[in-house]
């Protein structure tokens, strides 16, 4: 069965609402100010059977100039229009901005329902091709040039059946819209029933929903609610699509907190963007260009929002012209990439309205364009025209090393999922892009990850020339420089890494084959430290002393040190002392021998065994405590820590 929302246009008290209840026998004027003044002041909505098992949504806009943002809210949603004009007053002025606002926004067909036909007759023989006449003019160039026109009547019910038939015809082409794409459900009406609970309403632009699944309001912030149940036109259904007006029944939300511009998504999924990148047009009937800077008032989704136009390569926009821009917004909004806008001004344009301009979104949450820069251009032009893949590429390329996961895609392209899922694929077959965390598929540009290695390249010759003596470039600082916060990238890296050259030694990365302290100054100063600790044997100088003996600087001394500790010929014992790795090696020997032939050790047995001063006693004895070779007992006693029997089979094993 095809989807389809059919949504009136027209000028104020041309017959729009008792249009809609002739045709379906409801009555869409549900405030009592409505029914007091006679006007469509709110969206109203209804459900139409076309006879070919289509049952479509009907939203019905108001026509008074003061309620255009209801009336773009509900075009928003429209697959087509019905452009109503009453025969006997002809094109009006919200005739004309309708039928730009439906251009502006995207709608791609209509039919053009001429009402109030039974007051024909008595307006003479000329004016019925006068009234074509203007129609023709209004909607050349637009989607209704060319669209049938249907005479009709609500209070008599003449013509009603052409009307279905002209509807029926125009849905069959109508383009369906993706049910396996992001959930996006832009709120018209929150409301609630006794009983049920909270109510919010609107046509789903975008994916699915049903009861029991996760979504969030954007921006509102609620995260989380739940779905409790969902209806389309009245009835109960497991689960609602994109293209079918939907009643979602909330829980976790009062109805006061949802609020017209708000939009139902995925839970987790859909941003609020301060900033769009977009494609924008001015209407040819403008009656001056549109400036850089300007401000206006942002119609999208069901969302109003006061915006800064920021155009990109130019101080102006001309009447019937279309250029980039950014627009930044007083507010965050929840916006998809090819969703259409409209923009409004303060001042309206004679015979027309406020409605000046318009376009479509090609990126959300966009980093802040500086202008004048032909890469920025080249990169929105990739959005504008390229295909999927291409349109992904440039996204990825966009978040740079943070990548994005498969949910970030998905809203950030719009994408229906297999043909997301596809285009990922073939850029991964070409080397475009790089999934590095199957699990989250999550993915990341190739050249990002390419600019990412070749900083890392550099970062690590420049360490090596820094510090010689040091082992290489420890791998969390080379990832917090590159603010790398996901370990699974910074791993794909690293192994990116090992192909150009550059090796994992521990926790360090070093150019391959390199060995520290290799140069001849270095070898010289190696020998100086090594001798200067061998032969202190377990009473070796402190570092301060070493330094000054082997005539260093301190940070150099200790970088050889590090080094020398590295290669397993000296031990750290202590801020202060370094010992030869022999003679602590010999030390650890004889002191479990004793610990084996005795219960314990007494700090004045251990000083004996060590044969010198509690300088270098007291370190020692810390020393082999966090080796867990001793465990402290007492202030002045030590025991072997662990399984005796073990011990013993090592030491005999060692001595074998």
């Amino acid at each position: 069965m095809r989807r389809v929302v059919i949504g009136t246009a027209g000028h104020i008290d041309h017959g729009k609402t008792a249009l809609v209840r002739a045709l379906t026998g409801i009555d869409t004027d549900r405030l009592k100010e409505e029914k007091q003044r006679g006007i469509t002041i709110e969206l109203g909505f209804a459900h139409l059977d076309l006879g070919d098992g289509t049952v479509a949504g009907l939203v019905d806009v108001p026509g008074h100039e003061r309620f255009v943002r209801a009336m773009a809210a509900g075009a928003g949603g429209m697959d087509l229009a019905v452009l109503v004009v009453a025969a006997d007053e002809g094109v009006m002025p919200q005739t004309r901005e309708h039928v730009d606002i439906l251009r502006l926004l995207g709608v791609r067909t209509g039919v053009v329902a001429l009402t109030k036909a039974d007051l024909l007759p008595g307006l003479g023989a000329e004016w019925l091709d006068l009234l074509h006449a203007d129609l023709a003019d209004v909607c050349a160039g637009t989607i209704l040039d060319g669209a049938q026109r249907v005479l009709c009547s609500a209070r008599t019910g003449a013509g009603l059946d052409d009307l279905v038939a002209a509807l029926r015809r125009a849905a069959a082409g109508a383009e369906e819209r993706p049910t396996d794409g992001p959930l996006y459900l832009p709120v018209d009406r929150a409301f609630t029933i006794r009983g049920f609970g909270t109510v919010a309403t609107g046509t789903l632009l975008s994916g699915s929903v049903a009861a029991e699944e996760a979504i969030d309001l954007v921006p509102a912030g609620s995260t989380g609610l739940r779905v409790r149940g969902v209806q389309v036109h009245g009835a109960p259904v497991e689960r609602a699509f994109a293209g079918q007006r939907v009643a979602v029944n909330l829980s976790g939300v009062e109805a006061q907190q949802i609020e017209r511009g708000m939009v139902l998504g995925a839970h987790g999924q859909l941003p609020p963007t301060p900033m769009l990148d977009v494609e924008l047009s001015l209407l040819e009937s403008a009656p001056r260009a549109l400036a850089h800077r300007s401000k206006w008032l942002l119609h999208v989704g069901t969302a109003q929002v006061p915006a800064t136009v920021s155009l990109l390569d130019r101080e102006a926009i001309g009447a019937g012209e279309t250029a980039l821009a950014q627009l930044r917004l007083a507010a965050p909004v929840a916006a998809l990439p090819g969703q259409h806008f409209i923009l409004r001004g303060f001042a309206p344009i004679p015979g027309r309205g406020h409605t000046v301009a318009g376009g479509r979104i090609l990126a959300i949450l966009p980093r802040k364009h500086r202008r004048g820069r032909p890469e920025i251009a080249a990169g929105l032009a990739v959005l504008r025209e390229g295909d999927a893949a291409a349109r992904i590429e440039r996204i990825l390329v966009e978040a740079g090393a943070a990548g994005l996961d498969a949910g970030a895609l998905a809203v950030r392209t719009a994408l229906p999922a297999k043909a997301l899922a596809r285009s990922l694929e073939q850029l991964g077959s070409r080397g475009a892009a790089l999934c590095y965390d199957r699990e989250r598929r999550a993915w990341v540009a190739t050249s990002i990850l390419d600019r990412l290695a070749r900083k890392s390249i550099l970062a690590v010759q420049r360490h090596h020339e820094e510090q010689p003596l040091a082992p290489g470039l420890p791998r969390e600082e080379l990832r917090a420089r590159l603010g790398l916060a996901d370990p699974k990238l910074f791993a794909r890296l690293v192994g990116l890494l090992g192909e150009r050259g550059i090796e994992a030694v521990g926790e360090h990365l070093s150019q391959r084959g390199r060995k520290a302290g290799s140069g001849a100054t270095d070898q010289a100063l190696r020998e100086r430290v090594l001798g200067l600790v061998r032969a202190g044997g377990l009473t070796p100088p402190a570092v301060a002393e070493l330094a000054a003996a082997a005539g260093e600087e301190k940070e150099r001394l200790l970088a050889m040190l590090k080094l020398l500790e590295g290669e397993g010929l000296v031990v750290r014992v202590s801020q202060e002392f370094f010992f030869e790795a022999t003679a602590v090696g010999t030390l650890r020997e004889r002191l479990v021998d004793f610990l084996l032939a005795n219960e314990a050790i007494s700090t004045q047995e251990f000083k004996e065994l060590v044969g010198a001063t509690r300088k270098w006693v007291m370190p020692l004895g810390e020393f082999f405590d966090r080796e867990k070779v001793t465990l402290r007992v007492a202030d002045t006693r030590r025991v072997l820590r662990g399984d005796r029997d073990t011990w013993r089979e090592r030491r005999e094993a060692g001595a074998r």
